[in-house]
């Protein structure tokens, strides 16, 4: 099992994987993916796709994006966001050390804080992430869907 970050070979594994974090992922290509890569995060040095990866295959990963801030001394904002683990893999701690790999990332950008939004329907998940030092009784997340 190797930790690292991610890169365009591994879009059809990471593709396979977002199906199990949404049912609505069912419809991704490898190929669109490929072409959002090379078009928008491929050469973003702001963007990081990190997993945990085993015999060449994606079984959890998330990203992060460091966000450029004017506040708090113009220290950036860490967003993780599309933590998934394969079933076969769960209780194993690789998320835990994939979010790991994206909290360190924010600290080498000198992020002042990190964001990380799960589903409101996945209390145990939420209990994983208060475990990693993330609170839930600091700000209230919205967001609007344009589907």
């Amino acid at each position: 099992m190797e930790f690292r970050e991610l890169t365009k070979n591994d879009i059809p594994s990471l593709v396979e994987l977002y199906v199990q974090l949404a049912v609505e992922n069912k419809g991704i290509t490898v190929e669109q993916s490929v072409k959002t890569w090379e078009d928008q995060i491929e050469n973003n040095k702001n963007i990081h796709y990190l997993g945990a990866v085993d015999n060449g295959r994606v079984v959890s990963t998330c990203y992060c994006v460091i966000i450029p801030n004017l506040t708090r001394q113009n220290r950036p904002i860490c967003f993780i966001e599309n933590v998934v683990t394969h079933e076969d893999y769960r209780k194993q701690g690789l998320a835990r050390k994939v979010i790991q790999m994206a909290l360190d990332i924010a600290r080498q950008h000198n992020c002042f804080k990190a964001i990380l939004q799960s589903g409101i329907t996945r209390p145990e998940a939420h209990k994983f992430y208060e475990s990693l030092g993330f609170k839930s009784d600091t700000k209230k997340a919205f967001d609007l869907r344009f589907e």
